[in-house]
């Protein structure tokens, strides 16, 4: 029987001969271009990211290995196939797909954040502090996952330094009469250079109630003595209901030592000789004083450094939370702890001192 080619059917079977020898052409040209490559590589392994390997596992296998035997490839026919197979495995692989565990539950993203924004806003500030100051806001987590967060973050925690003292006894004791003072210096520039200004702080132990006694050059004998004055005068003295003042050695305090003993009945607490944590809590809030205060300001006259006193002292008692006092405020200005209403943030002495707060409706 005799085939006879209709003029339709032999001009397809000419135009498929020709695209065929055209694709042909085309894979020799290719297989011609990843040979010199390969050649020009020499025996340096070809790196391939993971996303390139998933293209070449999906693509090869739908060729075959057949196929790609005829094909020059950078990798090894072998090699894509078991690449591909891969693939497969994890599509069903449900290892990392771990079960909702029964327990408290997650922090939020919102929560987190907040966390990050504090931390990254106040370096000085612990775990307790970051704490302390989310529950202002209504917002209650443990220090340890404050800490968690941070860890996760990449965020150094700030060094926890706590103090004990040996006569604890004597201070729950005497706990609601107890009063300590001190000295501390700073550096003040003025017209002459810079300028060491003493500064008397005074503190009640149990409230942490802090007062700045007064600022000079020079402590003499005349200055410490009105200042002992005012701390006892009978009406509005800051230490005037006081039973007991915890005092350092220091020669300073000898005219301040004598006019308390002569004047009243409050007993003057002599520290041992170079025992400076039996004033702890004192000490703390010079250290804090320092921290987060001189050590991060350059001071220009007597003003600005009384000015920058003033501001800390009101962050102090209206905005910081203390660790010894439940991580509570101790004089707080706004209401705090509600969970409605939006964020705000107050801040003293050019954004060194921060506080969060919603306002009360």
């Amino acid at each position: 029987m005799n085939f006879i080619l209709k003029p339709w059917q032999l001009f397809f079977l000419i135009l498929s001969g020709w695209v065929n020898r055209r694709q042909q052409e085309i894979i020799e040209f290719q297989n011609a271009q990843i040979q010199a490559l390969i050649e020009k590589m020499g025996r340096k392994r070809i790196l391939l990211t993971d996303n390139q390997r998933r293209a070449l596992a999906v693509k090869g296998k739908a060729l075959g290995r057949k196929t790609m035997m005829e094909l020059t490839t950078i990798v090894t026919p072998d090699t894509i196939l078991r690449w591909h197979r891969r693939l497969i495995a994890e599509k069903w692989d449900y290892s990392d797909r771990k079960r909702k565990a029964p327990g408290r539950p997650p922090v939020s993203d919102k929560v987190i954040q907040l966390v990050l924004r504090m931390a990254e806003e106040n370096p000085t500030w612990g775990y307790d502090r970051i704490q302390g100051a989310l529950a202002n806001l209504g917002l209650h987590i443990s220090d340890t996952t404050v800490g968690n967060i941070l860890r996760q973050n990449g965020i150094e925690p700030v060094p926890e330094r706590k103090h004990r003292t040996s006569w604890k006894t004597f201070l729950k004791a005497h706990w609601n009469s107890i009063a300590a003072v001190d000295f501390t210096t700073v550096e003040v520039w003025s017209r002459n250079g810079l300028i060491t200004f003493h500064i008397l702080v005074v503190m009640r132990l149990k409230t942490r109630h802090v007062k700045i006694a007064g600022v000079t050059e020079s402590p003499n004998a005349e200055w410490v003595t009105q200042m002992a004055r005012n701390l006892i005068d009978f009406e509005d003295g800051f230490l005037k209901d006081t039973g007991h003042l915890i005092v350092d050695r220091d020669s300073k305090f000898l005219p301040l030592r004598t006019y308390v003993e002569g004047m009243t009945e409050t007993t003057v607490v002599l520290l041992l000789p170079k025992s400076p944590n039996l004033n702890a809590y004192l000490e703390r809030f010079m250290r804090s004083l320092k921290s987060e205060c001189f050590n991060r300001m350059i001071f220009f006259g007597r003003a600005s450094l009384e000015k920058a006193l003033r501001e800390y002292a009101a962050h102090y008692h209206q905005e910081r939370n203390h660790q010894g006092l439940e991580n509570r405020i101790p004089f707080p200005a706004e209401r705090v702890g509600t969970q409605s209403g939006e964020i705000h943030c107050s801040n003293r002495l050019g954004g060194m001192l921060r506080y969060y707060y919603r306002k009360v409706a």
